[in-house]
Formats: C-alpha cells, structure tokens, sequence
C-alpha cells in the first residue's frame, strides 16, 4: 500500500501491525469483554438459554424477529442494505448468552437498538429462532402479516400528526417528479436538534393501483416483475446486455434485450454461489471486454469473458481482497477510463468508531485503487463514511463519482448523504468532523488539525436518503437537457422519523460536468400515505435503448424508465 504523508496519514498512520497489537492491549485491558463482539462481557458467554433449540421456542422466536427485525436485517435474515445479515457471520458463531446480551443491550451509536423492554423470554426466543435459521427444517420465519387495522391507523395517524418538513428538507410527502431540491451546508441543523429516529420500512406488497410516478412525458414499465430475488446493482455490458446483482442468493444473472411490450427476451444465471456480490464491471473499457469484475463483500474476482457470454465459463480468478464484515457489505468497482486503474470504495464497519483506535476500520471509508491485476493497492480518498452504494466514472471529464451513505444518530436532518467527485487524496471527514468542517460530538476535540481539510461534497443530499447505485445518462432518447446528467437511487433509511428517500433522484451537470448541489425528484410512489414501503430503488442503468433501467428489493422487480414524448 502506498504510504500517506502529512494529513493524509492521519487516522490510517499505524501499520496493520500496530493495530493488532493495540487490539490485544485492549484486550488485556478489559479481559472480561469479547471485543470481537459488540464487547460482550466474557460473564455473559456461559449463559445458557432456557429455550435450548425446541422448535416451538424458535417458531415463536421467528414471529418477535418479524414483528422487530425484520424490516431492517431481512426476512431471511440476509441484511440489508448497510444492516449485516445474521443468517451468518458473529451471530452464528458466538454463544447464545452473548447473543442475548447483545440484543438487550443494543449498539445505538450504530444503530442497533437496545431491546432491554422486551419481555425476557421473548429475547431468548429470538436467540433460539437466529441460532436455528440454517437448519434444515428448523422453524423458518412466517410470512409478513399485513399489518392489522390497528396499525394501520397508528402508522398513518403518526404520518398525520407529524408537522410537514421545513423546506430545505424533504420527506415522501414532499417528494414529486419534477420538484426540484437545494440542501446547503448553512442549512444543517446542530446535532441533536431533534431526536434520532428508529423507523425501519415495513416492506409491504405493492397495493392495487401502486404504480411508480415519473415526470410529464415519461412513463413507467415494469421490465421484471417475477422470478428475481434481492436485485441489487446493475450495469449494462457493451453489447447491451443488462448484468445484475442478486446479492442475498450469491448470483449474477443477465437480461438480454427489450421486446415489443418492454420486456427481456431473456434472462440467464451468468454465476452462482457468490458472497454477497454487487460490483460489476467490465475490462478492458471499451467495445471488446475480456474479463467480467465482481465485487464481493471481501474480494474482487473476475471471470474470463467475450461478448454474448450468457454463462461465466470457468471459475472465478481472485484479484484482491478488501476488507469484509460489519455493516457496509457494498462493494462496486469502476476502472477509470485509460484502464489503468480500478477503484473500489468501501465503506466502514460501524457507524462512527475511530479509526486511530479500530482495527476493524483499516482501510474502510475510502476509495481504494489497484492495478487491475489487483497489485498496487493505494488509498485514493478517504473519510468517506459509506461510498460503497454507487460509484461511476463521468463520461465528460473522467472523473470518479460516489454515492454516499453518512452516519446516523445525530438527528432527523443531520448528517446528509451525498453525490460527489472524488479528489484524489481528498478527505471527506468521517468519523471527526463531517460537510466543510463541522465536528461529529461524539469525537469532540479529535483531529483538530483536519478541519480544514475537509471536503464539501458536489451535492449534499437529504439525510438519510441511503443514496446508493449512479450512472451517467448518456442515452440518446431522453430530451438533450439531459444528457451527461446523473441518476441515483436512494433506498431509504431507518434513522429517518418520516421517511425520505425511496425514489429515484437525478442531478442536473447543464452538460458542463459540474453540479451546482439541486437535485431533483424523478421517479417516486414508493411510500403509501401511512408510511409503508412497496419499493426499494437500488441501482440504475441506461438501457442500449436510452431508457432507463431501475431495480428495486423491495418489490424484487426492476422498472424501466420511458421517454414518450410531451
């Protein structure tokens, strides 16, 4: 890795070395705490669970996950988004006492909440119903109820009651196509100005007559409606091929063209068996790609490709490791334009933790840059809280642009995420301070020194939009007005007390490659007027028709995006 100097090694300046041995000093220090786990005092490891593995104790266990889990880590217990899964990785591994400990006592500062009021034998369920999930026939989650009447009413009573937002800032009710936004960073309110939402989407089915809304002169298809599970990011290949990413399942699969009613003429499994991939690019750029990238949640691997390629033909070729587990699993891949060089940002392990003082956070946050035979790995920016939802080279000028998730549990309206260039070395603030120098509180008095380095980003969006995949439209069949102008998808958050987000946004450059921070509503409906959430924009392409092509986990479809005319 190449070293930084100055400013730049500050928070990245000990070697993985150094870490290590801090991390068993700490250790040593506090003996009784398992820090592989959320800190689990080692007291809690010899707990044994009432509820042992019965069936009934995990049946009921799974109804407690649907009723206050599901919504955020899935309902296979997968993740989503930037919220680790729990089918696997710690949870499966530590005991049932430190799994109990955890879900009473929570993490908030990273956004899991303390679930000390549930009723202790429910805890212990959930414990029995998580620690079963991968066995053959064990009790399996049910089906999401839809919600009974009396929720109904509380979720809509609550939309209700709640005061509209104060413009500059937005939410599903004030979200239209064509409205445009301009959030600054003299808009931002103090940290905790208000309280910090926990406010998963309740996923529902799309309600009769639900249907994505667009501007005047565009509509609305659906490009697939069945068959796909957890579609994620999503490019289009050279030949006009559309790659997409189940990430949930492990799979990359391909929809091949657009017939006469807007649908594929077919889709293929290109590859299966994958660990949660989403990065998907092409090298060498141009017409002729040999090699299909893939980012995984821990490493870029490739497959030998040549154009029509519907099946990956071999196994895939590891190119490089990159840091994995935690939240922020995301990791895409984009090359710059001469093919030198391969960027993949990854965002942290946590919500704010120091990365002077956790080893979990070396080299996260950042944008890291490689060869694309995986050598010479290099910092390229950093203090980038999460850019590891969309990432994408303009066209116009070359440069790198990420989509970016900030950190939460400072307020409904603080931090915002954002869209922006990448400067090379540039830092972005994350964990210490956050948009042109503002300090995070909870590292009060840290850093003091890289204030004044901190980036303001090109456009600083509403907080809490989980702003993920980008593309540059570069289509010919939408007006010209748009042309070179970006697309994102924002996902939608849990830390948002009225939500925001679930749409589709575009970013206008006036074909000057420059944005100047609006942003605007482009396709969104996503949100019934009670609260509830029928889609989830992931990722976006420009078809080879110049439509625009959308995926959606929430609905598990993918939408296409026509121009028709005035």
């Amino acid at each position: 890795m190449k070293a930084r100097t100055g400013v730049q090694a500050v928070g990245r300046r000990f070697s993985f070395g150094v870490l290590f041995i801090l991390g068993m000093a700490a250790y040593h220090v506090t003996p009784a705490q398992n820090a592989d786990f959320h800190n689990a005092p080692a007291s809690e490891k010899k707990l044994k669970n009432p509820m042992g593995r019965k069936p009934e104790a995990a049946t009921a266990g799974a109804a407690v996950y649907q009723q206050k889990c599901v919504l955020c880590h899935g309902a296979k217990a997968q993740g989503m988004a930037n919220i680790p899964a729990l089918a696997k990785g710690p949870t499966q591994t530590v005991t049932d006492g430190e799994l109990f400990w955890f879900i009473t006592n929570g993490a908030p500062g990273d956004g899991m909440p303390a679930w000390d009021t549930l009723p202790e034998n429910q805890r212990w369920q959930l414990v029995t119903f998580l620690k079963t999930i991968n066995i053959p026939k064990a009790a399996a989650a049910p089906p999401a109820k839809a919600a009974s009447p009396a929720e109904k009413s509380d979720a809509a009573s609550s939309v209700a009651n709640a005061p509209m937002p104060k413009a500059p800032f937005l939410d599903f009710r004030t979200e239209s196509p064509g409205t445009i936004h301009k959030i600054t960073v003299a808009d931002l309110p103090a940290p905790f100005a208000t309280k910090s939402a926990n406010n998963g989407p309740r996923v529902i089915a799309r309600p009769e007559g639900a249907w994505p809304k667009v501007p005047a002169g565009f509509k609305v298809e659906q490009y697939i409606a069945t068959g796909i599970d957890e579609p994620r990011n999503i490019v289009t290949a050279p030949n006009g091929d559309y790659f997409f990413a189940e990430s949930g399942p492990g799979n990359v699969k391909i929809a091949r063209g657009i017939t006469a009613d807007g649908k594929p003429e077919l889709v293929a499994s290109y590859a299966t068996g994958l660990n949660r991939p989403y990065g998907i690019a092409f090298y060498p750029p141009g017409p002729d790609p040999k090699w299909v990238y893939i980012g995984q949640t821990n490493e870029v691997v490739r497959f030998a490709y040549k154009s029509g390629d519907l099946k990956a033909n071999g196994a895939p070729e590891h190119i490089a490791d990159v840091p994995g587990g935690g939240g922020h699993w995301t990791r895409p891949i984009v090359f710059s334009p001469d093919g030198k060089k391969m960027y993949v940002p990854v965002g942290s392990a946590s919500n704010v933790d120091d990365p002077d003082t956790t080893a979990a956070e070396l080299n996260r946050a950042d944008v890291l840059e490689f060869n694309p035979d995986g050598s010479g790995m290099n910092i390229y920016a950093y203090g980038i809280r999460n850019g590891g939802g969309g990432a994408a080279i303009d066209p116009k000028t070359g440069e790198l642009w990420v989509s970016v998730n900030e950190r939460d549990g400072l307020g409904d309206n603080l931090v915002p995420d954002y869209i922006t260039h990448v400067e090379p070395g540039g830092f972005y603030g994350w964990p210490w301070w956050y948009m042109g120098g503002h300090q995070d509180p909870r590292h009060l008095g840290t850093h003091p020194e890289l204030q004044e380095k901190v980036i303001t980003p090109d456009v600083v969006l509403q907080p809490h939009f989980a702003s993920l995949g980008i593309t540059f439209y570069n289509g010919k069949q939408f007006p010209a007005e748009y042309a070179g102008d970006i697309f994102a998808a924002e996902h939608g958050s849990w830390n948002k007390f009225i939500r925001g987000g679930y749409e589709l946004i575009r970013v206008p450059l006036h074909q000057t490659g420059k944005a100047t921070g609006e942003f605007e509503d482009f396709m969104t409906g996503f949100v019934t007027s009670d609260g509830n959430v029928w889609g989830r924009p992931v990722g976006v392409t420009v078809a080879n028709d110049g439509s625009l092509l959308v995926t959606d986990d929430g609905s598990n479809s993918i939408w296409r995006i026509v121009y028709t005319g005035q």
